[in-house]
């Protein structure tokens, strides 16, 4: 007898973990993350430690960017079932470790995730070296979709730097093959400067067939490369080889020839009057030319006696008739012990430069910097998918009068390029959508103020949150092309959500007004009708779903005592639904209790059969299924506040 006692205490417990696990999973699916989580939880303690309560409860916390919480009950379920766990909460698990700073665990998973995703877009170009940089740079700004191109002419030579102006495209390539001259190094070409036609149109951009320069006196034997042409087309600097005169090559005592700068004056649309910069010296190298928007600094590249690294960004102040200031160091926040190279400034003054000794994603990446308007601005790396794991260089930011619009060019030699160094253009255009609403009571249409408004997206991750003001109103920032739920929250009110789907129109508003119900009205507590199986009086999920509603009120108002009426339709003897509504009533009561509710408020369950029909369909009347569910009722009535 004691074994059969046990046997069915150990069934009834099996029963009521599987009733609230399935409770919970139904809170996770309406975006409950918060109850989903003490109910997963509840389970947990009660012995259940499958895949699926360990995965949901790291999700719960995963959801709500609790990294912490998510990386332990992640890590659970991996140690329990490592060999059953769907990837993708691997790959979570790694991101919860990164986002906690344990990167070296994180790594190890990664390894793991590798060997069984090896095609997963999310490992392309990992190097376990880098695992915290990946972490911070391997994604780009939410609200901006990047499109990179490789340019259609590039060639299987080295081609880099552009700069745009007046409709041509420079940049400089070794693709010239005519001369039969290799350089040493690269066993390429020498560069030339070359210019192609772009033609901009409303949804893609053109290019024409690139070509020399329109410049004889610009091209020589040797290196020509990186330039940059002032506002009104009539000076360019640009970078070339230790060329004396007869167009020689000049080396110091290394047999090294060094890099200068030049500056060439437009006439007719040609370039000529070659004059090399005072700035300039035998020993050293100077090149990589930028101009600030007012033209009036200019900004090189150097390995002078003096830097801080192998090669440092310097400035000068163009004084006019071939007269600058002496060089400045742009100092520790831009130059490292490593190499600074190209530099570019933007229309709004924004500095972008290359680096490798800054935290990078691998050799040199693009950073940005507002050190011309804050002498104390730290740079920042652009991140993927401007930044790989190989070079990537020569920024250019095409001129916008829109805020949105963000296109331009880079080099890098990244793989599936056409030739060692590719030019690719870029389209980052910010795309972003405004929800905004109005929360009301669903009865009165009053406004609510202090509703919590969620914006979660399609994998269900709340990605922000607000409250709304004193007239109700709320606004939220979402990305264009995704599709959103918008839930609304607040004590003694049922939630309300509505779908939000954007498109690609910049600044585009949608209008969700969220409608909450009152859970209190006069002196009740109102929530749907609760079914029970025919003839059954146990608790069912859905039930249990309405009746956490009641959980929260009193939860929320910890004097209130209620009590419980439970009436059945006249269908069945009176006798029976008298005791069967009796029956629901209690199961009602203490599934309450069973949620920590003290049982000392409520005051009574009490089933009241068919005695107090709402309408005609008594004994032997004829009745809809309609008709005879609105009899079928329970009341929670507050008898104390």
């Amino acid at each position: 007898m004691k074994s059969k006692f046990l046997i069915l205490i150990f069934v009834l417990s099996s029963t009521i973990m599987i009733a609230q696990e399935k409770l919970a999973d139904k809170f996770f699916s309406n975006y409950g993350y918060v109850k989903a989580t003490e109910l997963y939880e509840e389970v947990l303690k009660k012995g259940d430690t499958s895949l699926h309560v360990l995965t949901r409860l790291g999700d719960c916390y995963y959801n709500n960017s609790k990294s912490k919480e998510a990386a332990m009950w992640y890590g659970k379920a991996l140690e329990l079932y490592e060999d059953d766990v769907n990837p993708e909460y691997m790959y979570k698990y790694i991101q919860s470790l990164r986002s906690t700073e344990q990167y070296e665990k994180a790594e190890k998973w990664m390894e793991k995730f590798m060997a069984i995703q090896n095609n997963d877009t999310r490992v392309k170009d990992y190097n376990p070296e880098n695992i915290a940089k990946y972490n911070e740079l391997a994604s780009t700004e939410k609200n901006k979709i990047v499109k990179l191109k490789n340019l259609p002419f590039n060639s299987r030579y080295a081609d880099f730097g552009s700069f745009v102006h007046d409709g041509q495209l420079y940049f400089a390539s070794s693709r010239n093959t005519d001369d039969n001259k290799l350089y040493a190094w690269n066993k390429e070409p020498f560069l030339d400067i070359y210019q192609v036609a772009v033609n901009e149109k409303e949804d893609s951009t053109t290019f024409g067939t690139p070509d020399f320069i329109n410049s004889e006196d610009i091209n020589t034997d040797y290196h020509e490369a990186s330039i940059a042409i002032t506002n009104d087309g009539k000076t360019m600097y640009f970078t070339r080889d230790n060329v004396g005169k007869g167009k020689k090559a000049k080396y110091d005592k290394e047999g090294t020839t060094h890099l200068k700068l030049y500056k060439a004056t437009s006439v007719d649309s040609i370039w000529t009057d070659i004059v090399e910069l005072p700035f300039n010296d035998e020993v050293f190298s100077t090149g990589h030319p930028a101009l600030s928007p007012d033209n009036k600094q200019l900004y090189f590249v150097s390995d002078r006696e003096g830097g801080i690294g192998s090669t440092d960004i310097y400035v000068v102040d163009i004084q006019g008739e071939n007269q600058f200031s002496e060089p400045r160091n742009l100092g520790e926040k831009i130059n490292t012990e490593g190499r600074e190279m190209f530099p570019f400034v933007a229309k709004d003054s924004t500095f972008y430069f290359s680096s490798d000794g800054h935290l990078n994603l691998g050799l040199l990446d693009i950073f940005k910097s507002d050190i011309i308007k804050d002498e104390n601005a730290d740079p920042e790396n652009l991140g993927a998918p401007y930044n790989s794991g190989y070079d990537d260089f020569a920024y250019f930011k095409n001129a916008s009068e829109s805020e949105n619009e963000h296109t331009g060019y880079f080099t890098s030699n990244r793989p599936d390029g056409q030739g060692s160094d590719d030019i690719y253009s870029f389209d980052a255009s910010v795309c972003i959508q405004i929800i905004k609403g109005i929360a009301r009571d669903l009865n009165t249409n009053e406004v609510l103020a202090g509703v919590t408004v969620k914006l979660i997206n399609e994998v269900g991750k709340i990605i922000a949150e607000v409250e709304t003001e004193a007239d109700g109103s709320y606004e939220l920032d979402a990305d264009c092309n995704s599709t959103y739920t918008v839930v609304g929250s607040k004590e003694d009110y049922k939630d309300d959500q509505k779908k939000v789907t954007t498109d690609n129109e910049h600044d585009k508003v949608h209008e969700a007004d969220l409608y909450l119900e009152p859970l209190i009205n006069d002196s009740q507590i109102v929530i749907n009708p609760i079914f029970f199986d025919f003839d059954k009086w146990d608790i069912r999920t859905d039930a249990q779903y309405e009746l956490e509603n009641i959980v929260d009120v009193m939860r929320a108002h910890p004097n209130m005592v209620i009590k419980i009426e439970s009436h059945t339709d006249s269908r069945g003897r009176d006798k029976y639904n008298m005791k069967l509504s009796d029956r629901r009533a209690k199961s009602t009561m203490e599934y309450i209790i069973s949620r920590g509710i003290d049982r000392s408020r409520i005051e009574s369950a009490i089933g009241y059969g068919e005695s107090q029909l709402l309408n005609k369909c008594s004994n032997g009347v004829k009745c809809t299924e309609e008709e005879h569910q609105l009899n079928r009722r329970s009341y929670f009535y507050i008898v104390k506040e």
